[in-house]
């Protein structure tokens, strides 16, 4: 028989075996060091504060309970249609990842701009899911900062649709808020009363709503003063505290969760340590923060005083570097993520003690 007819057959043949052959999947935190060489910071020989805890790419952080042994039906799959591990995957790998967040279940999610979607890790389930879906018959198209809503609820912040989309916990679009009062909403965070933070870029300011999408108030305004704002970016909030990254007054301001102005992370220069475009920030159970900064690659660390305590990471491709890197964020098991968006992944670092 040719084998242009016999191609038909044997993807019937497949699709059967694929049914039966079905493995479990597993989820493993992708680390490209072959030699397994341990990377901490800072280096040897100080005493190392955090380590290389590994990175999220997509589908490769997949794999089949009994990878070693693919099976007839891949075989049979890969001959047929041509493809290998990479084709298949190439749509469901990180493009330009923007900031993410971590549930209580512990699924981290991702939002992505070049794939206009958001990426849902669940190790316990082993399972990646895509959403793309928005609201009104709208796909995503520029999502950015993430939160969790109301229940079991997620909160993306679309800064092309210029609203917050609501989605189930099984990626359901269930509507949005914000349309008409929002400019540019980049960064999203929420607090313990369940108000929603959202950095308006395009307005130059923090809006302030509750999990019903009603606007409770704004804080800030265009301007360099103490509480005041120039295209704000990324959030992220503390038992008491909300932190701002004031991108075009490269700084990170911290103020209360009424808006008060406190403190000011960072100063403009060309040192290490200095802000020129910070991005992302996160805060730790100690309250230590954690600042993107992308012109220069780093993520920078400052105690809660605004000390500044090491940089992590550099430019480059290798572990723990970065690429224009984005947003950041942390969760309860002492790691840090970092969108390290022109590499397209998540790299992820662990605390080490309890003391930075």
């Amino acid at each position: 028989m040719p084998v242009k007819r016999l191609r038909p057959v044997l993807l019937c043949v497949w699709v059967s075996l694929a049914a039966c052959a079905s493995v479990p999947q597993q989820m493993r935190y992708f680390d490209p060091q072959a030699g397994g060489v341990m990377v901490v910071w800072p280096a040897a020989p100080e005493t190392p504060r955090y380590r290389f805890a590994g990175e999220l790419v997509g589908a490769p952080n997949f794999f089949a309970a009994q990878e070693n042994d693919p099976g007839v039906a891949m075989n049979v799959l890969r001959w047929v249609a041509g493809i290998g591990r990479a084709a298949e995957d190439s749509s469901r790998s990180l493009l330009r990842p923007q900031s993410g967040m971590v549930d209580a279940t512990g699924r981290i999610y991702v939002t992505d701009s070049g794939r206009q979607a958001v990426f849902v890790f669940d190790e316990t389930a082993g399972e990646l899911s895509i959403w793309k879906r928005a609201d009104a018959g709208d796909d995503l198209a520029t999502p950015v900062g993430i939160a969790p809503g109301a229940d079991t609820e997620i909160l993306v912040a679309d800064s092309t649709l210029a609203r917050i989309v609501r989605l189930s916990a099984d990626g359901v679009p269930l509507g949005s808020f914000g349309a008409g009062q929002l400019g540019r909403p980049t960064g999203l965070a929420r607090d313990r009363a369940g108000r929603v933070f959202v950095a308006d870029s395009g307005e130059h300011d923090v809006k302030v709503f509750d999990l019903e999408g009603r606007l409770l108030k704004r804080i800030g305004r265009r301007g360099s003063a103490a509480g005041e704002f120039n295209a704000p970016t990324h959030l992220a909030v503390s038992a008491d505290r909300l932190y701002v990254t004031d991108t075009l007054n490269a700084r990170v301001q911290s103020l209360t969760l009424e808006g008060e102005p406190l403190s000011s992370y960072g100063r403009r220069g060309l040192y290490l340590g200095n802000l020129i475009r910070p991005k992302g920030v996160a805060v730790d159970s100690d309250d230590n923060l954690y600042v993107v900064e992308s012109f220069f690659d780093h993520l920078l660390v400052f105690g809660d005083d605004g000390t500044f305590l090491l940089p992590i990471g550099g430019p480059g491709s290798a572990a723990g570097r970065f690429f224009l890197p984005a947003g950041a964020w942390s969760d309860t098991r002492g790691r840090i993520f970092v969108a390290d968006m022109f590499n397209a992944r998540v790299t992820i670092f662990l605390r080490l003690g309890e003391d930075v």
